[in-house]
């Protein structure tokens, strides 16, 4: 009896250790993958599902969902979604029907008819800041305080928009001539190993973003915690938590779009500030390992889109 009764506690502790580590290796393949990322990729299969596609399901489904979406989807949108059809096969255990041969040539096709083109937002350099920074300055006095910190870090740092909101207070580090950030985590480190940003002080303190920083966390009274946070129509902090990362395209935009049109408003987004340094950078010659160590970079591509631009406007007049 004695025998049975430990045989029946080592299954249960078994059991109950198995239940235990499947929790926990749910918790962590579920942190492989940003929430935004799961999101993006769940509203992906939900249009391809109410088209009619299901999973499992054959390559043939999947190309008739491309061509029937082609030329009314950007091509970088199909493309998504066919990492997100592929992704929900395999995370089944299913085979994927996006490697099939008719699959790959449908969206070859596609490409060839339809171009990969990437949408370019404006860059906003120095000078548009600038113009911006005194429609800024006609707001609300915490919006105003806290969109022009925005700004001006924001094109300082280089930054994503992910990563200008999720700045903490507990991420600067002060220096003589400026702030040094942490970056915990971004779109080319998921995986967080961070990296830290240097700030340096302007030569104008009308536009320095140090001290714009300072001035928005001394009059919203922020201590700790993540630096931008949402206001009210009352012009009032509403929560503790950060903004969200839309929230940065729609300062910028709201800002152009009072500075120069609801037009101009459409071509920029929130990554037009981190587009202005590298172009601003390339501009004023800054070396190109110098730009990459700001912007946290990977790929020199990536950079020499922005670096070539600069170089041809600098071609002189040869009449």
């Amino acid at each position: 009896m004695k025998n049975k009764l430990t045989q029946a506690n080592s299954a249960h502790h078994s059991g109950s250790t198995t239940a235990k580590s499947s929790a926990l290796v749910k918790s962590y393949t579920k942190a492989a993958q940003s929430a935004s990322t799961r999101r993006s990729y769940a509203q992906d299969i939900k249009h391809f599902k109410a088209y009619g596609g299901k999973v499992p399901c054959g390559p043939e489904t999947v190309a008739e969902y491309m061509a029937t979406f082609a030329g009314v989807l950007a091509v970088s949108t199909l493309g998504h979604r066919l990492i997100a059809i592929h992704k929900a096969h395999i995370d089944k255990g299913l085979v994927s029907p996006v490697g099939d041969k008719l699959v790959k040539r449908t969206m070859q096709g596609i490409r060839r008819t339809f171009g990969v083109k990437q949408r370019q937002v404006q860059a906003l350099m120095k000078d548009d800041l600038v113009e911006l920074l005194v429609t800024v300055a006609k707001q609300k006095p915490m919006k105003s305080a806290r969109d022009k910190a925005m700004l001006l870090l924001g094109f300082a740092g280089a930054f994503r928009r992910s990563e200008l909101v999720a700045l903490r207070v507990e991420d600067i580090t002060p220096h003589a001539h400026g702030i040094e950030l942490l970056i915990r985590r971004s779109k080319t480190d998921q995986e967080g190993e961070g990296r830290t940003v240097f700030v340096p002080l302007a030569k104008s303190e009308e536009r320095c973003p140090v001290k714009a920083l300072e001035k928005w966390l001394e009059i919203a009274g922020i201590g700790e915690g993540p630096l931008f946070r949402p206001l009210n129509r009352h012009d009032r902090l509403v929560t503790d938590k950060a903004l969200t990362p839309q929230s940065v395209a729609l300062v910028v935009k709201s800002a152009v779009g009072k500075s120069r049109g609801l037009d101009a408003a459409k071509n920029v987004a929130g990554h037009s500030l981190r587009a202005g340094f590298v172009t601003e950078a390339a501009g004023v010659g800054l070396q190109t390992s110098a730009i990459m160590g700001q912007t946290g970079h990977k790929s020199l591509e990536m950079v020499f889109r922005y670096v070539r631009a600069s170089q041809k406007r600098q071609i002189p007049s040869l009449l």
